[in-house]
């Protein structure tokens, strides 16, 4: 299948011996009770796969709420799965799952949530530092807190729970042009995704509304580690779309996001982008 017929939310792509595995929020529902993950399988980012089943959440009593924004990183031999759903008490939160292929099946793997118990929580992805230690970078909802934020917190090596408390990096309203998502003056934080750039730099992609559409955004640390602070950037795509990730396709670094920020008409859209060393350029 053609990437224009794949229907989904928050693309993220794995790459391994020349293969593109290509996972995301099933669209149908806005990704509420769908029942997993499926990934597609390319060589080329044009031609796909039929989806794959991945992931079944009603397997393991997981599909009471949201399945959202799965991701797959390989780490220590496995492939480990973060992905977003609800909670036995009605709150969202980020859950690490497990397989030995990038096809699956995936398992649960951590012990419950990793992200605070009684915060409403989603799109966790893992950043892992100079010196291999792991990292959730999630955020906290604006569901909850009105202003959204983005956070970190340290999880033990085998990816079992988290080592450590939760530290705020930003508010979805500092940037200036950051705009609320009426009605309440909500401010959105989705989506972030480390990037270490080729002068070392660290950069987090990560999605907002800027003059009422859905936008790609980036900000980069200060000093170059998880801990910030976060300066703010102009945003790299502001044509609604957004949630986004970068990965390396052949000799080109690519920026994928879904386009348009509407319900069942998401698509995964690949734009080659620029490391620039201490921001990122659309090519």
């Amino acid at each position: 299948m053609k990437t224009t017929d794949i229907n989904i939310r928050d693309p993220f792509v794995l790459e391994e011996a020349g293969r593109y595995y290509l996972y995301g929020t099933r669209a149908a529902n806005f990704g509420k009770n769908t029942g997993g993950f499926d990934v597609y399988v390319s060589r080329d980012l044009r031609e796909w796969s039929d989806p794959l089943p991945c992931m079944d959440s009603a397997a393991f009593g997981m599909n009471g709420g949201v399945n959202w924004a799965p991701e797959v990183h390989k780490y220590r031999g496995g492939y480990y799965m973060f992905a977003t759903f609800t909670r036995e008490n009605g709150l969202r939160g980020t859950y690490i799952l497990r397989s030995d292929s990038p096809t699956g099946p995936f398992v649960p793997h951590s012990a419950g949530a990793v992200t605070p118990d009684l915060w409403e929580c989603l799109d966790g992805t893992l950043y892992l530092s100079p010196e291999g230690k792991p990292f959730l970078v999630f955020c906290h909802e604006h569901t909850q807190i009105l202003d959204g934020t983005i956070c970190y917190l340290p999880l033990t090596d085998d990816l079992t729970g988290a080592a450590g408390e939760a530290v705020t990096l930003f508010a979805g309203s500092e940037p200036a042009w950051a705009d609320p998502k009426v009605p309440g003056k909500h401010f959105i934080t989705d989506g972030p995704f480390l990037f270490r750039s080729s002068t070392n730099a660290l950069l987090m992609i990560w999605s907002t509304f800027v003059q009422g559409k859905y936008a790609q955004c980036v900000a980069r640390s200060e000093f170059g580690d998880i801990a910030g602070p976060f300066r703010h950037l102009p945003p790299i795509c502001a044509d609604d779309g957004g949630h986004g990730m970068i990965f390396r396709f052949g000799s080109t670094w690519m920026l994928t996001l879904h386009r348009p920020n509407q319900t069942n008409f998401e698509r995964p859209v690949f734009l080659p982008i620029l490391d620039a060393g201490d921001h990122l350029v659309l090519a």
